[in-house]
């Protein structure tokens, strides 16, 4: 879908790459700006699963004749990627001003925390503080608990990377149209803030409380997870009445009164209550077995290896193992089709030659 599209990413960490990956999924050319020497990141290997088909250049944009590459290859360039602190790539004459100067319809996409601009700017956060801030954290977890979401999907991915990913395109699309380029700032305060306009729109109709448990999709017996009797986990959210009553019927629950109350909040706590004690007498295959088949809007909570097993996701091909590591295929899909196999990521630098070649050629 992009494959006449170029974007340079230089390297950084997290949502940025995370961006850049996708882009690189869907065909675009990602040329990855390495440093010449591997940061010291906890739990990050040479070869960096975010990196999967892109190309790798190792720059020290700190060097003149690096830094030329660099102003050569933005020449080429479609998109640009950071995910600094503001102000680093200005320190580096790398700033918007600058590279569009270079390539005037460039989309200089950045990517940070706090964004560009406001009291917190230069501070340093990660995930949790970004999201704890903009209120997307607030209903991470039942009420009672400390809100603890899955790491970085909220906010990393959701909040930062998906929406620096809607801005590129958005950006590119402008720049065919008039050959104008424009500076993205993507911030992850932003993002999620804006991920919760869905919870806001039930507020209208009194389906959402800022109060935690107290929402429709915060709280509800028929809205939450249950233990099973071997320890492992389901997910109930059945909000429709028609498959809310599907639900209660197959548990043998039709004709208890209270669980034919099903939006009366005050009823939630002793009815969850009731099912969770009734889930752990048996083990999950037992009540997948129960609701096999059937609109009760009931599924497992599985970790990513079993997933991969899981019937519908193999039938899909969604999780696989390449080199060793288990990784989930490029998404969305397009006229049906299965999408490509990604690339494998590639060694520090290990298309110098064939860069370098391209742009003496350019």
């Amino acid at each position: 879908m992009l494959s006449d599209i170029r974007i340079v990413e230089i390297e950084a960490l997290g949502p940025a790459p995370f961006a850049a990956m996708l882009l690189a999924d869907l065909g675009a050319d990602v040329i990855t700006v390495h440093r010449k020497t591997a940061s010291d990141v906890p739990g990050k290997g040479e070869r960096n699963l975010l990196d999967r088909g892109k190309r790798s250049i190792a720059l020290d944009l700190k060097d003149p004749g690096d830094l030329a590459i660099l102003k050569k290859l933005l020449r080429t360039a479609d998109g640009l990627i950071e995910g600094f602190r503001p102000g680093v790539m200005e320190r580096l004459g790398l700033g918007p001003e600058p590279c569009l100067e270079i390539q005037p319809k460039l989309v200089y996409g950045r990517m940070t925390g706090w964004g560009q601009s406001g009291p917190r700017a230069q501070e340093a956060g990660h995930d949790l503080n970004y999201i704890g801030l903009s209120g997307a954290l607030w209903y991470g977890s039942p009420a009672g608990q400390p809100p603890f979401p899955p790491p970085t999907l909220v906010g990393d991915i959701g909040g930062g990377a998906l929406y620096l990913a809607v801005g590129m395109l958005s950006g590119l699309l402008k720049a065919r149209a008039t050959g104008r380029g424009t500076v993205v700032d993507a911030a992850i305060v932003d993002g999620s803030a804006h991920m919760m306009n869905l919870l806001m729109s039930l507020r209208a109709s009194g389906g959402f409380r800022i109060e935690r448990g107290q929402s429709l999709l915060d709280g509800p017996h028929w809205s939450r997870c249950y233990r099973c009797a071997d320890d492992s986990f389901l997910s109930v959210q059945c909000l429709e009445p028609k498959f809310y009553r599907l639900f209660v019927e197959k548990l043998g629950l039709g004709d208890d009164p209270d669980f034919a109350r099903q939006f009366e909040q005050d009823l939630w706590p002793d009815l969850g209550k009731r099912l969770e004690t009734l889930f752990q007498t048996k083990p999950r295959a037992h009540w997948l077995a129960l609701f096999e088949g059937s609109d009760a809007c009931v599924a497992p909570v599985l970790d990513p290896e079993a997933a991969a097993g899981d019937p519908h996701m193999a039938a899909r091909g969604i999780w696989s193992e390449e080199d060793g590591r288990l990784q989930a295929a490029s998404a969305p899909r397009f006229d049906g089709k299965q999408p490509p196999k990604p690339r494998a990521a590639p060694e520090r630098d290990a298309h110098r030659d064939e860069i370098l070649a391209e742009l003496s050629g350019s």
